[in-house]
């Protein structure tokens, strides 16, 4: 039995008069991986941008339909935007250290909800290195610049950044593309790990990618929802021409 953690119904979202979202309708599996994969430019990161509301910072956009997590409508005026952003991380496409020490950059986010006292920041920093693999190799320089670190050390704290939260679903919006081979294959081992602990939700244009990570896989295209499925059926007998012609490169 699969447990749906975030849903989309009747999606639709426009900036201004461009429609770019057209009818969504998605379930994402908790603790498990999907991928959503498509052409630049068929609204993949803008459909994972409305999972946490940073679509709300973009003037004039127009949202109709729900998105779920769990069973509240995140888009209800009830709901607090910080709680939600809380709840479910985002990691963008190239690391986005704070201009902090390494400590503050996963400590920040704990600090600034002023709940949380000195032991149990401590706590959650340590675990949330840990978790995105990074403690290892920060633990003796907690308190040095995070610009400092490699590019895929400081895609990995991003990742720690969100886990200090513990949400229950990580948003990756194309996670890996601006780093090297090794930085990416050690982001795609860590995400089979944080799976077994969190619902993780990833755009990729790397068809491979999604292929090696994801149970699931939903295929855009020009703001449509045009196919949704596990990976391996929708990668060996996609039910749409669509699909089939982006998987084999005809176009994309």
């Amino acid at each position: 039995m699969v447990n749906n953690i975030l849903s989309t119904e009747n999606l639709n979202l426009w900036f201004g008069r461009n429609y770019v979202l057209k009818n969504v309708n998605l379930n994402v599996a908790d603790k498990n991986i999907t991928a959503v994969i498509g052409p630049s430019g068929c609204g993949k990161s803008t459909l994972l941008r409305c999972f946490n509301r940073m679509n709300d910072l973009i003037p004039e956009t127009h949202i109709e339909g729900k998105v779920k997590l769990l069973d509240d409508d995140i888009y209800t005026s009830k709901m607090d935007v910080t709680e939600i952003r809380s709840r479910i991380g985002m990691v963008f496409q190239k690391p986005n250290p704070f201009p902090k020490s390494i400590y503050k950059n996963v400590a920040y986010g704990l600090q600034i909800q002023g709940k949380y006292c000195k032991d149990e920041i401590n706590e959650r920093v340590e675990q949330a290195l840990k978790a995105a693999w990074l403690w290892e190799e920060v633990k003796d320089r907690l308190h040095s610049p995070a610009m400092a670190l490699s590019g895929g050390q400081q895609q990995r704290l991003c990742i720690a950044r969100a886990l200090a939260n513990r949400p229950e679903v990580l948003l990756l919006d194309e996670p890996t593309s601006a780093l090297d081979p090794q930085s990416t294959a050690k982001i795609e081992e860590l995400c089979l790990e944080l799976q077994k602990s969190v619902c993780i939700l990833i755009v990729t244009h790397n068809i491979a990618q999604a292929g090696r990570i994801s149970n699931y896989t939903a295929f855009m295209y020009l703001g449509e929802l045009v196919e949704f499925g596990h990976t391996e059926k929708v990668f060996t007998v996609p039910q749409d021409k669509r699909t089939e012609s982006y998987l084999t490169g005809v176009f994309g």
